[in-house]
This record gives C-alpha cells, structure tokens and sequence, in this order.
C-alpha cells in the first residue's frame, strides 16, 4: 500500500513536472524554424491553394517577401470555405477540423508564428485530464493517472508536437479521449456513453484519417472481451461507430473522389526504399526519441559530444524497458487492461508497418503517425512503474531501483525538453535542419538576392524562409522553362536548391553561357546553397 505521505510527495512531483510540461510547451514558441509542413498549415489558413501561389510567383520575375507573406496570411476575401476547398483540391488527406481552428484562432490574435503555434501548445493541456481520465477508467487507479500525466508532461516528443503548427496534439487528444469514453461506454452500458463516443470517433476522423485505425483497434478490444459473440456490447460499439463514420462521410466522399491526388501528395512514403535492417533499426531509434530525444540524427555526422553518447547508450535501455513494460503488464494486469494497451500498441501500427515490410517505404518511420501506437507505449511503462514503486511484494531494494529508474526516465525527458526549446530547429523537422545557417549567411550580405526553384516541393521552402529572411532581401522563383535574367543591382545573388529540385547543371549551362554568370560551389553540400557570381 502507498502511504499517506508518499500519495502527498508524489501529488507535489506531478504538480511540479505539469508545471514544467506547460512552460516547455510555451517557451519559445517561434524559435525553431516554421518549416515546411507548418507553412502548408499557413497556406490552408489563408485560403489560397498552393497552384494559386505558385502561378502567381513562380515566374521568374523579382519579388519581395511580402508577396510570399500574402499566403501565409488570413487575406480579405478569402473565408473559412476557401480554406476547406484548399484541403479538398490538394490536401485531402488531412481533413479540416484543426485547419478551420487555426484560421478562427489567427484570425481572432494575430497571424504571428507564437499565436499560430500557440493552438497547438493549448491544445496539448487538455491530454493531461485525458491521460488521468483513461487511466481511471482502465487501471481503475488515480495513482496510475498521475504518473501518467508525469511523464505526459516532460516526454519529448509530445513537447515537440506541442510546438507545431499541425494537427498532432489535436489528434494526441482525440485518441485519449475517444478511448477513455470507449471504455466508459462498455461500463455504464447507456446510449448517451455510446453517443458520447459516437461524438468522439467523428471527432478523430476529422483531425486525422489514421484515427480510422484507432477506432478499428477498439472495435478489435470490444469484440474480444466479449468473447467474440454479437453481444449487445459489440452491437453498440458497432452503431456507435457506424454513427460516427456517417457524421464523416461527407469528408471521407472528398478523400474519395481525390483519391489520385492523396495517392500523389503521400507517394513521398512509398517511393523511398530503405532496407530491412535499416526499417527495423528506425523502429527502434524512434521508440527512444519518445522518451529522450538530444536531436542526434543518425543520418549525419556524429560529433562525438557526451549528449550524442548518452542518446546512443540510452536506446538499448529504452527498449529493454519498453519491452519489460509490456512484458509486465501481460504478466500482472488483468486481462481487459493488457488486451487493450496490446492492441493499441500493435493495430494502429499494422497498416503502416505491413506495406513496408511487403512493398518497401517509410510509412512506419514517421513518428507522427505512430501516436496510437506510443500513447499504449506510455501506458505499460506508467503501469510497470507505479506497480514496482508501490507494490508491497517488492523489496525495499528493487522498490529504490524502480524509483531511480522512473527519476531518471523524467530527468532526461526534462534535459531534452530543455536543450529543444533552444534550438533553432529539431530533427522532426527534417527538410529544414539546416534552412536556419542559409538564412544566415544570406541576411549577412549587403543587398542580395535568392534564387531558388519551386518545382518539385512547390513553395514550402520559400514560405519557410520567408519567415525568417531580413526585409531586405529579394527572390526570384524560377523553373527550367523560365531561367532568370539577373539584375547587376545586387551585391550578392545566391542559387538556393533544397532537395535539388531544378537541375543543377542544366540551370549551370543557361547561366553561364547565355548571361555570363558562374555558379561557384562556396557553402558544403548539405546546405544546398550555391553563390552566382559575374564572370
């Protein structure tokens, strides 16, 4: 039994680590880049489509960042509807509900990078109430509830989603939420629970299509406890769902009828092939980033500092402790409490892992999609920890081991946390790790001007500099059919080409022989920023 005087320490703990939690979700709101995926939010938000934009830039005449801006705005003219028929046209995939806050939400406190992060870090608050209610209603254990909000609140990667401009902690909460009432249905047996999470399934479908794989996963737990008969139970569950999948039905005909183009927009997922090794090992790469996260990629150098140590060291205990945690749970939970985090774990991944195994891809790598999958994650280590420090059939000893343990699993959620709201950018922001060094060697020049193609991405990583580009500087949006004529005005051009999307050699050959001008290889690789001088 857990004695007064720990119930009162550890109630001070999670009071503590909440308060953490708030203040890493809002500190420095605007410091990490607004890449990519964000501006695509902005874009939406303004109710233009990305054609729109790039029929109106894209051709090769000079600019200045205020017209780039105009799509990262809430523009007169353009309403609510227009963001919706943005999604519709090119966007499908990601249905409106959050993208239809966020333009409400910027419209009422400013367009600014704070105020439109700021949807997402106040939304991620409210998982904290949902985590407790889902523990009450799973492991019938208050105690469970607050370890989980403990480590809800300093785990890195719900921390980094809360300070993105995206739908992720919306989704994060739907899920908590849809549970908690899935299981507060299967108890009272009422049609207004039913109802409730009737609400709930709609509710996810229209912040996230995978939220479909969530509510299979329940239908698979609820079938299951019921020892696979048509019970008035499954019959419920059934109707519930059937009433929250007609509430979506007029957004799922969308996903239909533009089902070309979603195939198109998420191709990138398919096309990239990587090996079975190299699968299995991001697999278990991202399940540490969950719970510590030093922003070391392995796809570039190791620098041999202690924090990139300490992330390489750690994965192997991470998983040891995810997997005893599930192990343990199986072990001493009872069984409607294991069947359900197993499945949680294990059926929303299923449909992104089995592609990739069959077919090749990176589906099952992207660890925003994966949340389901990390919440049940988050449960077994909860229960695993709050059982061995608790529990009266454990020695003093291990009782001291396990409460290390959980100290030291929170002081390196606490050090992530601390060293990512520092950063200018995060490895989840992969097409953009290094877009803040370009912007600086560019602001350093007198009067420059940026060339930079919008071809293959469209202008995502023109809206992402925009942001952070001095006033000064002009661009020049080019493909291949329209190379520029550059202006002697400028003391500096610069050849801007992120993911090489407008052949290097072919604009070389144009530059250099049709107006003179040479492309000088100045800045490494990696930054994929070239210099355009006067021959």
């Amino acid at each position: 039994m857990v004695s007064c005087k720990q119930i009162v320490w550890l109630k001070f703990l999670v009071i503590v680590l909440l308060l953490l939690g708030v203040f890493f979700r809002f500190v420095n709101l605007d410091r990490k880049i607004y890449w990519f995926d964000e501006t695509f939010t902005s874009l939406r938000i303004s109710g233009y489509t990305q054609q729109e934009a790039v029929r109106q830039v894209c051709d090769g005449n000079e600019i200045g960042l205020a017209d780039l801006q105009k799509y990262q705005l809430p523009t007169l003219g353009r309403t609510s509807i227009d963001t919706i028929k943005s999604l519709a046209v090119e966007d499908a995939q990601h249905p409106p509900l959050y993208f239809l806050m966020a333009r409400f939400w910027v419209q009422w406190f400013g367009s600014s990078v704070v105020v439109t992060r700021s949807l997402s870090a106040l939304i991620s608050l409210l998982a904290f109430p949902c985590i407790y209610w889902l523990c009450l209603e799973l492991f019938k254990s208050s105690l469970m509830g607050w370890v989980a909000i403990a480590l809800l609140a300093v785990l890195p990667f719900h921390v980094l989603y809360a300070q993105e401009a995206r739908q992720y902690s919306l989704w994060t909460v739907t899920i908590l939420l849809s549970s908690a009432t899935l299981l507060r249905a299967m108890r009272l047996k009422t049609k207004f629970s039913w109802g409730i999470y009737a609400a709930t399934v709609a509710l996810g479908l229209y912040t996230f299509l995978f939220s479909g794989f969530v509510a299979i996963a329940h239908g698979i737990y609820v079938v299951a406890t019921e020892s696979f008969r048509l019970s008035k139970t499954v019959t419920a569950y059934l109707l519930a769902s059937l009433i929250g999948l007609l509430a979506f039905m007029p957004w799922l005909l969308v996903v239909i009828i533009q089902l070309a183009q979603v195939q198109k927009t998420t191709n990138w997922t398919s096309d990239t092939k990587i090996s079975l090794l190299e699968l299995i090992a991001a697999w278990a790469i991202n399940i540490s980033y969950f719970f510590v996260d030093f922003n070391y990629d392995f796809d570039r150098t190791f620098d041999n500092t202690i924090l990139e140590y300490m992330q390489l060291c750690l994965i192997p205990f991470i998983l040891v402790l995810v997997g005893y945690s599930i192990y343990f749970l199986y072990r001493k939970a009872s069984k409607r409490v294991w069947l359900f985090v197993s499945i949680l774990i294990v059926i929303p991944a299923l449909p992104l892992v089995i592609p990739d195994l069959i077919w090749g891809g990176i589906r099952s790598i992207q660890p925003r999609y994966l949340i389901p999958s990390y919440l049940g994650i988050q449960l077994a280590v909860s229960y695993l920890l709050t059982t061995q420090i608790t529990s009266t059939f454990v020695n003093i000893w291990q009782q001291k081991l396990w409460q290390f343990i959980k100290v030291a699993l929170i002081s390196v959620g606490i050090l992530s946390c601390a060293i990512s709201s520092q950063a200018d950018t995060w490895r989840n922001k992969y097409l953009n790790i290094y877009t803040p060094q370009v912007v600086q060697i560019i602001n350093k020049a007198t009067h420059p001007l940026l060339i930079t193609s919008c071809q293959l991405n469209g202008i995502g990583d023109e809206l992402s500099l925009s942001h952070l580009l001095a006033p000064k500087v002009r661009l020049q949006l080019v493909n291949e059919l329209n190379v520029p004529q550059i202006s002697n005005s400028f003391s500096d051009v610069f050849l801007y080409l992120p993911n090489h999307n407008l052949p290097l050699e072919l604009l070389r050959e144009k530059l250099e022989k049709g107006q003179k001008y040479k492309i000088e290889d100045i800045y490494p690789d990696k930054l994929q920023l070239w210099k355009i001088v006067k021959l």
